[in-house]
């Protein structure tokens, strides 16, 4: 497994080690050994996953303490970008953002810590994305920041005029006006 650091601190994209034959490939898509091997002490409690169309921009989604999540986001099949934004008041890189085109070719993942708002645009006709979570989901605490957010001017690779934002995303508070506690 190789793990490549971002120019956010703590955000990181993992590139699993693949073997590939004349069947087809295998790769372990998680090892806590491996994980723990480098520095990376996480407990996953629940798995999600979801179906999206071409266009699609899902999120900035978070939780608010005490039940923010780690997240390990992959594709199944198809191909998406990625985002995560840094929302830690504190941190010198808040506000700003990296993104990364994870595929089902390439395999990559990324480990999204507590404390970033979470996204992804839909690349192919259609999408699987799974990804682990560290604490449960908790309504009350879930919160998220606008796509069109000006501050944070993120290039989702999509065409806005064929962009599929939900109800619920499309009434989300830019940046400046979000609830947060990291």
């Amino acid at each position: 497994m190789e793990i490549e650091k971002t120019n956010l601190p703590g955000l990181l994209v993992i590139k699993p080690r693949v073997f590939e034959d004349s069947r087809g490939y295998f790769f372990e898509s998680y090892n806590e050994k491996k994980y723990l091997e480098h520095g990376l002490e996480y407990t996953f409690v629940q798995d999600n996953e979801s179906l999206s169309a071409y266009g699609s921009i899902r999120g900035l989604h978070y939780q608010l303490e005490p039940h923010a999540q780690t997240k390990l986001v992959r594709v199944i099949t198809g191909k998406i970008f990625d985002v995560a934004a840094d929302i830690r008041k504190n941190s010198p890189t808040f506000g700003q953002w990296h993104g990364t085109e994870l595929s089902e070719k390439n395999k990559k993942q990324m480990l999204i810590p507590r404390g970033f708002a979470h996204g992804f645009s839909v690349l192919s006709e259609s999408t699987i994305v799974f990804y682990k979570c560290d604490d449960f989901y908790h309504p009350e605490s879930e919160r998220g920041i606008h796509y069109q957010d000006e501050s944070l001017n993120i290039d989702w690779k999509i065409d806005p005029k064929k962009a599929i934002i939900s109800e619920k995303d499309k009434k989300l508070p830019d940046l400046a006006n979000a609830d947060m506690n990291f």
